[in-house]
């Protein structure tokens, strides 16, 4: 929380819950709060969901196995009346994406100040740093590197799906004869076609961290200005952010399956 006895401005509060925690330098500098978090959460996905598949009864089925039932046949919904390709990968990848980034979103709704003193009071107890100088970002879709990360995945299976499908020749095809397929213009679609190409990873994982970024910087603000009375605030603007955190693990889920759809028609 905001230090009341102005050691601790607010921009300095802000600038401290935006800083990730680092180890290495230059372009090998990883984000380890990101990675920690996004691990945890993504095992956190794959057990609970494993465990209901394991225990799973024919007869009327727990709380959490129907809550479970209900997002899988969400998932393969959308994904029956999006994706018009054959592959068995993408309604469980379907699935991943929509639940491990829902996951990494609800991690907003933690008082933003709560984890960040538990890491700090565990560094200074356990190994004798100050907690000023211990950062934790508990929202890994609030960094950038991760919403591309995730976006650099879902463009590496565009490409291979385009030219699995349409094999090599077409897949270049569609970028050079798309949408004038006049040889004196074949370049001018190039150019157009690729930055089409490259803006799709671009938008998906900008979208995402820009959306999730405002409104952790929100909570931030409320936090740093208003210290021990943020809670009330903080829920009120919690209750709105539920409408953005499912919105967009859906839009991100629904973007990739149909990038991949267009990517496996054939042409």
């Amino acid at each position: 929380m905001a230090d009341t006895g102005g050691e601790q401005t607010i921009s300095s509060y802000i600038q401290h819950h935006l800083t990730n925690a680092t180890v290495g330098e230059g372009f090998w500098t990883f984000h380890i709060d990101t990675l920690a978090w996004s691990i945890v959460l993504g095992f956190v996905f794959i057990l609970s969901f494993r465990s209901v598949a394991k225990k799973a009864t024919t007869g009327v089925p727990g709380k959490w196995q129907a809550s479970v039932e209900l997002i899988v046949e969400f998932v393969n919904d959308t994904v029956k009346s999006t994706y018009h390709g054959k592959s068995k990968l993408i309604a469980p990848l379907a699935l991943t994406i929509f639940v491990w980034v829902l996951l990494m979103n609800l991690m907003d709704l933690i008082p933003v100040d709560f984890l960040p003193w538990i890491a700090g009071q565990i560094g200074y107890y356990g190994f004798g740093v100050d907690p000023h100088d211990i950062y934790m970002k508990v929202v890994p879709t609030t960094d950038v590197n991760m919403t591309f990360a995730l976006s650099i995945g879902v463009f590496v299976l565009m490409i291979y799906y385009s030219v699995k499908i349409k094999g090599f020749g077409g897949f270049m095809k569609e970028l050079y004869a798309h949408p004038f397929n006049t040889p004196w213009l074949y370049w001018f679609n190039f150019i157009l076609e690729v930055v089409s190409l490259l803006a799709k990873p671009l938008s998906l994982s900008l979208r995402l961290f820009g959306n999730l970024y405002a409104g952790e910087l929100i909570f931030i603000l409320i936090a740093g200005t208003l210290g021990l009375w943020q809670l009330p605030i903080h829920f009120l603007w919690a209750a709105f952010h539920l409408l953005i955190i499912p919105l967009q693990a859906f839009i991100f889920m629904m973007l990739t399956i149909v990038y991949l759809s267009l990517a496996s028609e054939e042409h």
